[in-house]
């Protein structure tokens, strides 16, 4: 795993390479190496053990994901501020199945990185909304709700947003029966 600044250098030296086969007239040769620097620019800024990751993932392969993020030792040193946010987001997916608490801290650190997809984010702060609502925060959990509502401008978390909300208008109406069957029960003590 390389370091996010030997990246750069090895592209730099690339691209040095490529000036000088130009200059030496070898056109196709400078061509292709400008195409290789560009591989190592992209991985500077798209994390290949991430990419790998993020496939893993899509296959419902939560090990393979795994795997290939604990090949990421250092995540600071090795990726760029959005890339850790990617890591701590990937991280937070995959414990949320088994651990709240640490799904919680993983999708916090994420939503303060920054994701580079809107739909990411509005993801991530669903999942957040769902665990502070099984924790008892409703207030934060409908704020968090309504940011990932805005975020979600391509309409793909409208079927969950509208099911957390349809739970949190079910965990809402025990109360209010309950609250409106004392108060009747008040007025009937009244009138007795």
């Amino acid at each position: 795993m390389y370091n996010k600044i030997f990246k750069l250098i090895i592209a730099v030296a690339i691209f040095a390479f490529a000036i000088y086969e130009f200059t030496e007239g070898l056109i196709g040769n400078g061509i292709m190496y400008i195409l290789l620097s560009g591989i190592f620019v992209f991985l500077y800024f798209k994390n290949e053990f991430i990419l790998l990751a993020f496939l893993r993932l899509r296959k419902q392969d939560f090990e393979g994901a795994k795997k290939w993020l604990s090949k990421i030792k250092n995540p600071e040193a090795a990726l760029v501020k959005k890339q850790q946010g990617y890591y701590n987001y990937l991280h937070g997916i995959m414990v949320s199945q088994t651990n709240m608490n640490e799904a919680e801290k993983y999708f916090k650190q994420a939503v303060s990185l920054g994701l580079n997809m809107k739909h990411d984010l509005a993801m991530a702060k669903l999942n957040l909304a769902g665990i502070a609502f099984s924790k008892r925060r409703k207030q934060e959990a409908k704020l968090l709700l309504s940011e990932a509502q805005k975020l979600d401008k391509q309409g793909m978390l409208t079927e969950q947003i509208k099911m957390m909300k349809q739970n949190m208008k079910r965990a809402q109406m025990p109360n209010q029966h309950y609250g409106a069957g004392a108060s009747i029960r008040a007025q009937k003590r009244r009138g007795k």
